[in-house]
């Protein structure tokens, strides 16, 4: 589900990051051709991008990593949530989506009002490795520098807002629990999510 435009307008926003102003920076250097997106996240279940293929992808030198606050979606400003982010170093395996290029800038920019609407992540435009050779796809990244970087986040955190945290699509839990069985789903075993899943199972929360 897409969040409405005049809920995006409403969002407080960081200081120095317009999320139409980092929108048109992406728009102005997106290489030619289709539109490439890699999804290692949510946008494995619900990518909601029009795209006319979808490859298994891999980055090199960036991670999937719990460790994004989520105050809207899955959280609230009083008791944030957290989601996944794209994290320098090591390695992530997801899905790259094709998306035509006539329809590559208007999906972009409604993936933006869904990704972007407090300019919180970074865009890159990364080399992404596909059976069919590399592209260069649209991802979502994370600073650590950036505020909503969580830093290192012991167990007994981990499941407080497991148990606790929900925002506008949902719990923290939920969001961990589909983003784990997509990725088993096309093959991929991530270590730590099928450790915090079986953290979440052994304090029966799942």
């Amino acid at each position: 589900m897409r969040p409405d435009i005049a809920d995006i307008h409403d969002l407080p926003q960081f200081p120095g990051r317009d999320p139409q102003d980092m929108l048109e920076a992406t728009l102005a250097v997106r290489p030619a051709g289709d539109l490439w997106v890699f999804g290692y996240g949510s946008l494995i279940w619900n990518p909601e991008v029009a795209h006319a293929e979808m490859r298994p992808a891999r980055v090199w030198g960036w991670r999937r990593t719990l460790r994004m606050w989520s105050r809207i979606n899955r959280g609230t400003e009083h008791e944030p949530g957290l989601v996944f982010a794209l994290m320098a170093g090591g390695s992530c395996c997801g899905i790259a989506l094709r998306v035509p290029q006539a329809r590559a800038e208007r999906e972009l920019r409604l993936l933006w009002k869904r990704e972007m609407p407090r300019a919180v992540y970074d865009p890159r435009w990364l080399r992404c490795h596909t059976p069919q050779g590399p592209v260069r796809a649209l991802a979502f990244t994370l600073d650590r520098a950036s505020p909503s970087y969580t830093g290192e986040l012991d167990d007994a955190r981990i499941l407080a807002i497991l148990r606790d945290c929900r925002g506008r699509y949902g719990t923290t839990l939920d969001y961990v629990a589909r983003t784990a069985h997509a990725l088993r789903m096309i093959g991929i075993r991530d270590a730590e999510i099928e450790r915090i899943m079986h953290l979440a199972g052994r304090f029966k929360l799942v």
